[in-house]
């Protein structure tokens, strides 16, 4: 078995192919065309037909050459960075460079077994940029409504629309109506601003349909956990991209950083905060427990629990997150098995 680790970067892959022990056969530069991904696989068919592609974990820079090795019908594993520099650390080599990295990378993928694998990018990868890019729009429709403020402050004090009520109809109508009898330039930015508001608003509206109607078919399950609501539910889908590739509830909770770290020496057992892990995957679980904890009566009995044991309120919070991971994790599975199922009822149909 040969592995081969990718160090990957915007305009160029740097590959290092390593045998069972870790030691270096060979290194190969090359761009990041489909063409250029051909010749590093013909490259790479000298060491035989045994091999181990690991590429580092930042798909941003790494998703063409991913895709180009999976159609010809490659193995791919994901190497966290963490990683690759704690091997890179540990080597016998001084300094830092590409192929050095792709070596680490390498060594990386034969010290830790089960990897996870990489596969095509699916649905949950389209609702991931359509969430990302509703949240991009969130951002600067904020940053409109701000500024747009400061003019409304300068034309009138008085005029003072309510927090986040420049997102409705009647409050922009409002609004509008004041600044139609307005001269001058500043006048004529905010009224410029109000449109653009406007436009932003129209967008993201459009955008939350879709995103709807793409999870209530990926993630019915999913939607049923109380607290859980369509675009938080979208977000945990595009952020865990595809369940299965975790083994198990603890695996996932590690990943989402709601699985408490171990900091003891001695006899007594303690744990603390982890922030590591996705924090986004982390941040849409606390507004799941945060929502719970406000109306639903497990939760709030679970905190309660919690509570009389001796936790504070942040801890038991904490302690339902962990909790929640599982339902998230059980639940995410329950969907994907579902969609197998429905999957293969067509194909089988058709």
């Amino acid at each position: 078995m040969v592995v081969l680790g990718i160090d990957a970067h915007k305009r160029n892959h740097t590959a290092v192919a390593a045998d069972e022990r870790g030691r270096e056969l060979g290194t190969h530069t090359t761009g990041t065309t489909s063409s250029d991904h051909l010749r590093l696989l013909a490259w790479a068919r000298r060491f035989g037909e045994h091999r181990l592609w690991a590429v580092e974990d930042c798909r941003q820079l790494s998703r063409r050459l991913e895709a180009d090795l999976l159609a010809a019908g490659e193995r791919i594993v994901r190497v966290p960075p963490k990683l690759m520099a704690n091997c890179r650390k540990a080597a016998r080599t001084y300094g830092k460079s590409d192929p050095i990295d792709a070596l680490a990378v390498a060594r990386a993928a034969l010290r830790e077994p089960d990897l996870p694998t990489a596969q095509l990018d699916g649905p949950s990868r389209e609702l991931r940029l359509l969430v990302d890019y509703r949240e991009d729009l969130v951002t600067e429709r904020t940053r409109i409504i701000n500024r747009m403020r400061w003019h409304l402050h300068e034309l009138d004090p008085g005029l003072d629309p309510p927090a986040r009520s420049l997102t409705h109809s009647r409050q922009v109508a409002v609004v509008e109506d004041r600044l139609r009898d307005s001269d001058g330039i500043v006048a004529r930015l905010a009224r410029r601003l109000l449109a653009r508001c406007q436009a932003l608003t129209d967008e993201i509206r459009e955008l939350e349909k879709e995103i709807t109607g793409r999870i209530e078919t990926l993630a019915p399950n999913l939607l049923k956990i109380p607290g859980c609501g369509t675009l938080t539910a979208a977000k945990i889908l595009g952020e865990t991209a595809d369940v299965t590739r975790f083994r198990s509830e603890a695996a996932f909770a590690r990943h989402n950083g709601t699985a408490p770290l171990p900091v003891w020496s001695g006899n007594r057992a303690r744990h603390r905060l982890s922030r590591t892990g996705n924090r986004q995957l982390n941040t849409a679980l606390h507004r799941i427990a945060v929502t719970q904890a406000h109306y639903h009566p497990d939760a709030r009995a679970y905190l309660q629990r919690r509570q009389n044991a001796g936790n504070t309120t942040t801890e038991a919070i904490r302690a339902l997150k962990r909790h929640l991971s599982d339902v998230v994790y059980r639940a995410l599975r329950r969907d994907a098995r579902e969609s197998h199922s429905n999957v293969i009822t067509l194909a089988t149909a058709a």
